[in-house]
């Protein structure tokens, strides 16, 4: 008998996501995990998005923004591409309306956050 090992190949903030361990990855967040790094190709919010519709087109279960919403709320960068691929891109990929929307919030968020920080600085 062959024997072989698979190497997890997901950070511990990505191995959050892909566990659906919302706790876990609140906590490496927390703790200072960084909220865009990539791995495997994805940033947290691309893999947080993709994790989010690709199990509710598997289970056909409603899909969910849990994920999302907990990357997003640390400070995840919704313009961030990887490969030139977009968080918004695979959101509208899975048809993932919630994600979509608090792409946009958290954009436009992040686009004032951005012109109040140069105001103050003058």
């Amino acid at each position: 008998m062959i024997s072989f090992e698979i190497e997890n190949p997901w950070t511990p903030a990505h191995q959050a996501v892909e566990s659906s361990e919302h706790a876990t990855l609140t906590r490496l967040l927390d703790e200072g995990a960084d909220v865009n790094e990539v791995c495997c190709g994805m940033t947290l919010l691309m893999h947080a998005i993709e994790w989010e519709g690709d199990s509710a087109l598997q289970s056909g279960n409603p899909i969910d923004s849990a994920l999302t919403a907990i990357v997003l709320a640390y400070g995840a960068d919704p313009a961030a591409e990887v490969n030139g691929s977009t968080a918004h891109e695979l959101a509208r990929l899975y048809d993932h309306a919630m994600a979509i929307r608090l792409l946009e919030r958290f954009s436009t968020r992040q686009g004032f956050t951005a012109r109040l920080g140069r105001l103050r600085r003058r």
